[in-house]
């Protein structure tokens, strides 16, 4: 269980405040809004109605004490930028901020931000990669190069061994695990089957993946 500072309760502010009560997570939210504040309440440790540029009300949260600091704050860049860059300086240990736009990106790593999230790019590029392929049924961006995919198993592969597949040797893809019926089954040997109600869970470069199942 972390102690994490939400500061804005937009709706990807409460939706993420939700998320992070029901991991059981201990949650102080901060809003100007004192209606968004009440509204979340009951899915918080505790709320505070404030101003996140004002130095002394941030400072008045003990921003050093909460293990996460998050920057959920839309629609007022400038307000973010600043709320981020006074976590930093009062202590902040992991400042993670919001942007809608690559430039924001930027400015906030500069000025104080350790991660930066962007939730509708990172939405719409998982949206692009699931939908526009036969075979993907869900992935994971890991950086820039690498990546974890669930993928249906190609119909040509389908009765054989992982181990008479080895796309290890192939393509330097490995296959971490395999679903059946929403269940998990991380013990895959080279003598694991593979059959047409099985998903599998494939790590390795995006562009080996993509060449290996035709993504």
């Amino acid at each position: 269980m972390k102690s994490i500072l939400l500061i804005g309760l937009n709706r990807f502010g409460s939706l993420l405040a939700k998320q992070l009560y029901d991991l059981g997570h201990q949650i102080m939210a901060v809003d100007k809004d004192e209606a968004r504040v009440n509204e979340i309440l009951p899915l918080v440790t505790d709320a505070q109605i404030g101003d996140s540029t004002n130095e002394a009300f941030l400072r008045s949260l003990g921003v050093n004490n909460y293990d996460v600091c998050i920057v959920a704050i839309g629609g007022d860049f400038q307000s973010s930028l600043e709320t981020t860059s006074l976590l930093k300086e009062l202590g902040g240990k992991l400042v993670v901020s919001r942007a809608d736009r690559d430039v924001q990106t930027k400015f906030l790593l500069r000025n104080g931000a350790d991660e930066v999230i962007n939730p509708e790019k990172q939405i719409a590029e998982w949206a692009a990669i699931r939908y526009s392929s036969n075979h993907v049924l869900d992935y994971i961006k890991l950086d820039n190069s690498h990546a974890i995919f669930e993928v249906a198993v190609p119909p040509d592969w389908i009765g054989r061994t992982v181990g008479q597949i080895d796309i290890r040797k192939r393509y330097g893809i490995n296959i971490m695990a395999v679903k059946e019926a929403g269940k998990m089954d991380l013990s895959v040997t080279p003598e694991t089957v593979l059959t047409d109600r099985k998903t599998m869970l494939v790590l390795g470069e995006r562009k080996a993946i993509q060449k290996c199942f035709r993504i």
